[in-house]
């Protein structure tokens, strides 16, 4: 069981090293997270609005700048998990597909991708929270935070499934920005009415929407949605695992 372990660690050093590499992805998250949080509040006036609040099943009235805070950490911290994520996952495929031909199990490989994708969710979501604190207080940050961390999982899946998926890096760049933009800005309804309808249960951040204005304006805990958000990142991370299973095994190898 040993050895077994020390490839498990070794596996989760090496992409984690490989992930602070990304001195791109780290530039963006030092630096863009507060200038994005400056932006926005500077441009979205404060101001009642409406939200659907799908966790009691009513309209509330929220603030339209802190509304935007909230949504524009959403979107800063699914870009960066969704790019890191996504890069390092095309770039190591070959890596990895060596190292299941040189006798490391896949499971090994699979777990350590697996464990290497939540440090990075957890640590940019915890990050994002922070920064958010500087300009505006929610009134349960924890709530936040798992509603953040939930987000960077399903986009750190998303990037994952990108990228043992597709063979170009402007492709998985340009799909992770548009469904990033679509899911966090589609759901806030200053000036969009589509914010309230039903299609955008269908989001990957839906639960996470309503997870963190349950922490930004009331002091309700939403259990459901707490749960509901980690189906994307599940179904998600499955189809990535599964393709990547299938790419990088050893046909007719008595390994797995």
């Amino acid at each position: 069981m040993k050895p077994r372990h020390g490839r498990y660690r070794t596996a989760v050093r090496y992409l984690l090293i490989e992930h602070g590499r990304n001195r791109l992805a780290i530039v963006l998250l030092i630096a863009f997270v507060p200038i994005w949080y400056l932006l926005i509040s500077s441009v979205i006036p404060s101001g009642s609005v409406d939200f659907r609040f799908r966790v009691t099943g009513h309209f509330i009235h929220v603030d339209g700048r802190q509304l935007s805070l909230l949504t524009a950490g959403l979107n800063a911290l699914t870009l960066i998990v969704g790019f890191v994520i996504f890069t390092s996952t095309r770039r190591g495929m070959r890596f990895d597909h060596r190292l299941v031909l040189s006798g490391y199990p896949q499971w090994i490989v699979i777990a350590a991708k697996v464990t290497s994708v939540t440090v990075v969710a957890l640590a940019v979501a915890v990050y994002t929270s922070v920064i958010l604190l500087i300009f505006w207080g929610p009134q349960s940050v924890p709530l936040v935070v798992v509603s953040y961390a939930a987000a960077a999982l399903a986009y750190g899946s998303l990037g994952l499934f990108l990228g043992v998926l597709l063979r170009g890096e402007l492709e998985g760049f340009f799909l992770v920005i548009m469904v990033s933009l679509i899911d966090t800005f589609i759901q806030n309804p200053i000036g969009n009415p589509a914010a309230n309808k039903d299609f955008v249960q269908a989001l990957p951040t839906y639960a996470s929407t309503q997870l963190y204005v349950a922490g930004g304006f009331s002091d309700l805990v939403p259990w459901p949605f707490i749960a509901l958000t980690l189906a994307w990142p599940a179904a998600l991370a499955l189809l990535g695992l599964l393709i990547f299973w299938l790419r990088t095994r050893v046909p007719n190898s008595g390994s797995s």
